[in-house]
Parts: structure tokens; sequence; C-alpha cells
């Protein structure tokens, strides 16, 4: 499906040049940050505490976040998960305090943001902290009926540096082999060539996540890693399609020049492309915009990884394969006679 086709090729590689030398400073200045400023580690991987609360209504995170903070236990998160009523904090290590210690006291600064008093109910499931809040002038101790539940401590966990530790090296361990058989494939289907242009492309787009995640000191968790690598298999799609294009054409038109042959393979996928990125970024700005916290930074990640993606699979891993010298005799085994494009029993077999 089209939705528009241009009849003249566009000659991206006549600017080739120029284009990968803006994304060599780009990726230069992505380097210059992660070395100079880092990234945000979340608690998943520095290690820290996570606390889960359930309100009765939707909870007032202004207030929740600013009763969490005046405990000054450094930098707290706290935001909404699952529903309205669900909130997350997330709790810096804390070396001289125990974790029910922690727990206890970040939810006790919770109920007296509601002008409550923690109390500990058992149940068969073990016993569980509530925040009661007398109503009707009744008394803290009155009966349970007089009383009422704003919020109820759900769950918590403790994150130690070594699982932090351990998750981050999973983590760079799941982005190289990702890298490594991304190259395979590409080498198989393709050829050399096109496999070292590929990863250079998707190493360019993960880098400059990454280079933005730490210019702006955006927490990089667990969920912008899963991001990460589902823009390396996204964008080497876009890529796929590129050289796919570019192996047909010099298949078929052996009057081109492997230039030409790549922007008469770029312009003829464009209105795919559009298609299908413009598609899924729509997907994407809904969770950004719509997702909550939750969702921001993941669906911030894809956004970049989606756009430069695609600039990536034109300007970086198209004009690589050229400078590299990729030619028809590389994509194409034996002798074929020459096909007239324009013939309309071109390729026929009787």
């Amino acid at each position: 499906m089209e939705f528009f086709r241009i009849q003249r090729d566009i000659p991206f590689m006549r600017h080739a040049l120029v284009f990968n030398i803006i994304s060599f400073l780009t990726f230069a200045l992505a380097v210059f940050f992660l070395v100079t400023r880092g990234l945000h580690l979340s608690i998943e991987f520095t290690g820290g505490s996570l606390i889960e609360v359930q309100y009765a209504q939707a909870a007032d995170l202004h207030k929740a976040r600013e009763a969490v903070e005046g405990l000054k236990l450094g930098e707290v998160q706290v935001q909404n998960f699952g529903t309205s009523r669900d909130v997350l904090i997330r709790l810096p290590l804390r070396g001289t305090m125990k974790q029910t210690e922690l727990v206890t006291k970040v939810f006790d600064a919770l109920c007296q943001s509601e002008s409550g008093k923690v109390s500990v109910q058992s149940s068969d499931k073990g016993d569980r902290q509530v925040c009661l809040v007398a109503s009707g002038g009744a008394k803290a101790g009155a009966a349970d009926g007089a009383q009422t539940e704003p919020l109820t401590l759900q769950r918590s966990e403790f994150v130690g540096p070594q699982v932090g530790d351990e998750l981050a090296t999973d983590g760079a361990k799941a982005l190289l082999a990702t890298v490594i058989g991304i190259m395979i494939y590409l080498a198989i289907r393709f050829e050399w060539k096109f496999a070292v242009a590929g990863v250079i492309a998707n190493l360019h787009d993960v880098v400059i996540i990454l280079g933005f995640f730490a210019f702006f000191q955006w927490e990089f968790s667990l969920s912008v890693l899963a991001a990460v690598l589902a823009v390396l298999g996204y964008s080497v799609n876009e890529s796929v399609v590129i050289f796919d294009r570019i192996r047909e054409i010099f298949r078929k038109m052996r009057k081109m020049d492997t230039r030409q042959a790549i922007d008469h393979a770029i312009t003829s996928t464009m209105s795919r492309t559009m298609i299908t990125h413009g598609c899924t970024e729509m997907m994407v700005l809904a969770m950004l915009i719509f997702g909550g916290p939750t969702l921001h930074y993941f669906a911030m990640a894809l956004t970049i990884g989606i756009l430069f993606g695609i600039y990536s699979s034109v300007f970086v891993a198209a004009a690589i394969a050229m400078w590299l010298g990729v030619k028809r005799e590389d994509l194409v085994k034996g002798g074929k006679k020459d096909i007239d494009p324009n013939d309309p029993h071109a390729g026929a077999v009787v």
C-alpha cells in the first residue's frame, strides 16, 4: 500500500558526507554527555527500596511526595502506577537504617499527612499495616465502623547493590548479544559490508538515546533498557528493507551505479517508511502523553529511537555501505541478462 509515489529519485547520497558529519558530531556529543554526566540509574541498578501503597480514592501525589521528602531520605520518587489509587515510592539505599524501619517511617509519614494513625491488622495472609482515620468525631480507638482507611501498605521490596550490579551486567550482555545477532543476520542475508553498516547505524541510535538520557538526567530504568533493545530491532528492520531493495535494484537495473541504486531504493521505500513509522509513532506518543509516569521514559526512549532510526537507516547505514564500496557483484551471483524496468514482459517465463 502506498499513499504517494515519488516519480523522480531524490539524490540522498549526494549529501551523504554532510549528513555523516552531522551524525558524527551528534554521536560525539552523546558520548561526551555519557562520560561527563553519566546516566541517572534507577533503583533497579543502584539498589534501594520500593514501597507500594494503595489509597481508598485517587491519590494526591503532591501531598504524598511532600510527606516523603520531609523525611530527608535522599532523592525519592513518588508516582502512580496501574491506577490513580496506586502509588509507588522509590527510595535510595540507606546504609544505617533497616528495611522494616524505613518502610514503617515512610508509611507513618504518609498516614500522618492524611491525619491518620498507623495500625497493624492480622489476617490469614499475615499482618498488614493500614492507616486509620477517625470519622464522625470518633476517637482513634473506636470501633472499626467509625473509622476509615485512606491508604494501606500493599508491599515493600528491597533491591541490594549486588542485585543492581547484576542487572546492569545482564543488561549490557543483552545489548551486546543483540548487536552480534543483528550483525550475523545481516552478514548471512546480505553481505558483510551491509552488516557493518547496519551495526554502526544501530549503535549510533543507541548511543544517541543514552546521550539524551545523560544530558537531561532522565531516569534510566529496566523499562528504558527494554525500549533500547526494542529500538535495535526496530531500526535494523528499516535498514533491512532498504538493503533488500538495493539488492533487488542491482538485479533488475544493471545500468545504475551504486549511488543511483541506493537513491532509488530509499526513494521507492519512502511511502512505506512514512506509513509504518507514522503509525508506530502515533502509538508511542499516545503512551508518552497518556501513559503516566510509569511509561513516560519508556515511551520517550522509543520516540527518540524511532526518529533517529529512520535517519540512521537512510543517512548512516546506506551511506556507510556506499563508503565501504558495496557493489553489484557483492549481492548478485552469476550473470543475469539486463532487465528493462519499462518492459511489461521483463522477467516473464514461458
